[in-house]
């Protein structure tokens, strides 16, 4: 049918075409004026015609031409054209030559080939007439259109699938769900090749499609997302506004069914069971119920709650946010021995619901939980909680403080046994009976000592220790008034000479570690053995307070400087208790103003508070102090360990070292020669050696044994002592040449001894020439080991004395 459709189309466009082609050839248009030269002139060529001689109409050509021959466009033709041949027509421009030929005589134009529309919708060429002779134009060159004459030859194609859309379930009939469109290639201008109607070709029991505007429309109101929640719908668009032979095209629309809040929730069971011990803590999750919701998205997001009154005070409920569930935990401690089976009513609501489905009905369910309560062993109980005691610190050992009590709450009642934590009671100050729970003291209490007392006490079942409570017991000691007043401080007046009766010496306050319950109250009075004084009075100022004053005129520090004042104390009891303390009164010098200036007996001592500043400064000072003696110390103990080291080297060599200048020979108070010359032994000097004394050339006189007498040392008027000045002179060029020694005045020590001392003395008193004139009578005066040099000497003296006389 189609076949036989198309050729009846090819048919009736031949047809049409025949009778544009007839009516061409009837109808020519020329433009004639005055003074026109004939066809062919050149200088009418050159100066332009004002006669048109082309003859043709509109060209048209059928697309999609299958015919086996070339198809026949039109024909070009001159009115100067006799039909003798002369002249030659050419066409030039799109597709000239390739896809239209023209007959050179005639002037027919054919396509030969098989042209699309929709590809190219027209072909503009130029028309030339030439003399077939001199190939000179004879007609201006003129430009013509061929135009692809369209058929229906392309279907409506949706372009912008696949298309998905989405509509809420339970929408009233005719809402929109989304709008398609399909394209047509033909041309919109010719016919109705390009007009495109909508259809639905499946799911039109639920959607509808406008036919001009391609939308698509619910065409029911129970679509329900829980019973399906897509559709595939096919949309068909037909070309020739869906008459008779058109071209169609389909798509395939997905439809999604979105959820709406239209479905309540719904416990799966009516009743939910669970057990949980009794000794479970608060805060203990017992388990979980959920509620089912058809409906997705936050649409099922819930709220749960406990109905019953019971429930709500002994259990709660929470929400999971991400599971949706209902978790349930004990909310206050559980007893197993007071009930054994809790029932709770637990609901469970939505979140969010739509008031458009309200009237589907309530958006809620419940459902029962029946929680079972677990017995374990569990430990004693204290009744009742009282934590404090109370206690007279005088009472006895083994007085009872007080008594706690302790069940076992199990069914079994096990019998209960008392301790007391000793880690709380190290001193074991309380005992406790470990039936009866009654707590008495176990020493002497103290409430000055310790007026509080906190101690653990131990209840755990008798046959199982391990099931142990424990609570804190406070024991408050009562104070008993067992501690006299005494003065607040040893107190120290002092009072001018010059005093007058009734002034005020000191006041004086007590002091008592007594707290009784209705405070304190003092009285002051002198003691008995002060009731004769006349020289002070003790004045009660009834407020725990007492001033003492002067009762006579004048004191003086001659006849009595110290007076000690007696003073009695008692408290307020029961029993009343007191003390004597002793006010220490000095007589001192006053200036005129009444300030004290001394005190004879022992220096009055005027408290003073030193200012931070000058606690700073002294503490500087200390420490300035103490910086220095250890700054000098150490000094002390270097230069100490260096003369060590040379006090080393010098008892090696017995060398005795000085560093004094002193005034020569004659100055005998700088340093003591003899310790020098100590050190050389002249008990080897022979009677021989030419070394005797003044009465060498005596009789009866043995130089040996005068030497021995002397204090080991004599001098000898041959003695050099070049050799120890020359070996100290090169020493001291060595020392000054030397780089390493220090810079500063010390001490050089040379181990060198000299050589051999010839028998004369060391000693610069050369008394054995007889031309001396020295008077050695001071010697006597230079104490005991010069007494006999001195006796000697002067004795020599007194023989040359008598020779010369």
């Amino acid at each position: 049918m189609a076949k036989g459709l198309q050729g009846f189309l090819w048919t009736m466009l031949l047809l049409f075409c025949a009778i544009q082609e007839l009516g061409s050839w009837a109808m020519s248009t020329a433009v004639e004026g005055p003074g026109l030269g004939e066809p062919g002139d050149p200088a009418l060529l050159a100066g332009g015609r004002v006669k048109r001689g082309w003859v043709w109409n509109q060209f048209f050509v059928v697309e999609e031409y299958t015919g086996t021959e070339p198809l026949y466009v039109g024909k070009i033709h001159s009115d100067s054209d006799e039909g003798d041949g002369s002249i030659k027509y050419t066409i030039s421009g799109e597709g000239a030559g390739t896809i239209f030929l023209i007959d050179e005589i005639t002037g027919d134009i054919h396509a030969t080939e098989r042209l699309d529309r929709e590809q190219k919708t027209f072909y503009t060429l130029r028309a030339q007439a030439r003399d077939r002779q001199t190939d000179q134009l004879l007609e201006p060159e003129s430009e013509f259109i061929i135009k692809v004459q369209d058929i229906n030859d392309s279907e409506p194609r949706f372009l912008e699938g696949p298309y998905i859309g989405s509509v809420a379930e339970l929408s009233p009939v005719g809402t929109s769900v989304m709008q398609v469109m399909a394209s047509d290639a033909d041309d919109p201008t010719y016919g109705s090749s390009a007009r495109v109607v909508y259809s639905v070709l499946e799911g039109e029991q639920h959607f509808t499609v406008d036919s001009k505007t391609g939308v698509i429309r619910t065409a029911v109101a129970d679509l329900d997302r829980e019973t399906q929640d897509r559709y595939e719908v096919v949309i068909r668009a037909t070309d020739m506004a869906g008459q008779l032979g058109g071209l169609s095209g389909s798509t395939t629309v997905t439809i999604v069914v979105t959820d709406v809040n239209d479905n309540p929730p719904r416990f799966p069971q009516k009743m939910y069971q669970f057990s949980i011990v009794e000794t479970a803590p608060v805060g203990t999750a017992i388990g979980r119920v959920k509620a089912e919701d058809s409906d997705v998205g936050e649409n099922t997001d819930m709220t749960y709650q406990v109905k019953d009154e019971e429930g709500v005070e002994m259990f709660k409920v929470t929400t999971d946010s991400n599971t949706q569930e209902a978790v349930i935990t004990v909310q206050k401690p559980l007893d197993y021995e007071s009930k054994k089976v809790h029932t709770v009513v637990v609901e469970a609501l939505n979140k969010f619901v739509d008031p458009r489905f309200v009237d589907l009905g309530t958006f809620r369910d419940q459902t029962i939980v029946r929680v079972s309560v677990l017995d374990v062993d569990e430990p004693p109980e204290f009744r009742p909680p009282s934590n404090l005691m109370e206690v007279q610190e005088d009472a006895h050992v083994g007085s009872v403080v007080g008594v706690v009590t302790a069940l076992d709450p199990d069914t079994a009642n096990h019998p209960v046994r008392y301790a007391i934590d000793r880690s709380t009671d190290a001193e074991r100050i309380f005992d406790i009976d470990a039936k009866t729970g009654a707590i008495v003291t176990g020493k002497v209490l103290d409430r000055e000592t310790a007026g509080w007392h906190n101690i653990t006490v131990l209840a755990m079942e008798a046959d199982n220790h391990s099931q142990v409570s424990r609570a804190s017991l406070r024991i408050r000691i009562l104070d008993v008034n067992d501690n006299p007043p005494e003065l607040a401080t040893p107190y120290e007046a002092a009072v001018c000479e010059d005093a007058k009766p009734g002034q005020l010496i000191q006041t004086i306050s007590v002091v008592d570690r007594d707290e009784p319950q209705s405070g304190h109250r003092f009285y002051f009075t002198l003691a008995p053995e002060a009731t004769n004084n006349h020289h002070f009075s003790l004045l009660d100022i009834q407020d725990n307070t007492a001033a003492v004053h002067t009762q006579r005129v004048g004191f003086n520090r001659q006849e009595q400087d110290v007076y000690l004042l007696p003073i009695l104390v008692v408290d307020s009891g029961p029993p009343a208790l007191s003390s004597t303390g002793t006010l220490t009164i000095r007589v001192c010098g006053c200036d005129s103003t009444g300030a004290i200036q001394s005190c004879n007996s022992t220096a009055y001592v005027v408290s003073a508070t030193l200012s931070p500043g000058a606690l700073i400064a002294l503490l500087v000072c200390v420490l300035i102090l103490v910086v220095l003696v250890l700054l000098i110390l150490t000094l002390k103990r270097h230069h100490k360990s260096h003369l060590t080291s040379e006090d080393d080297e010098d008892m090696r060599d017995n060398v005795i070292k000085y560093n004094d200048e002193g005034g020569g020979e004659q100055d005998t108070e700088a340093y003591d020669m003899s310790a020098l010359r100590s050190l050389y032994d002249f008990s080897e000097i022979k009677a021989g050696d030419g070394g005797g004394g003044p009465g060498e050339g005596g009789p009866g006189r043995n130089p040996a044994s005068e030497l021995h007498a002397l204090p080991q040392w004599v001098q000898s008027p041959d003695l050099d002592f070049s050799v120890f000045r020359d070996y100290i002179c090169r020493k001291v060029e060595q020392a000054d040449e030397d780089l390493s020694v220090p810079p500063y005045d010390s001490f050089q020590t040379y181990a060198f001894e000299g050589s051999d001392s010839p028998v004369p003395s060391l000693s610069s008193i050369n008394t054995w020439s007889s031309g001396s004139e020295q008077d050695f009578s001071y010697l006597g005066g230079w104490g005991p080991r010069f007494r006999q040099l001195a006796a000697l000497y002067a004795g020599r003296r007194g023989d040359e004395d008598g020779e010369e006389s």
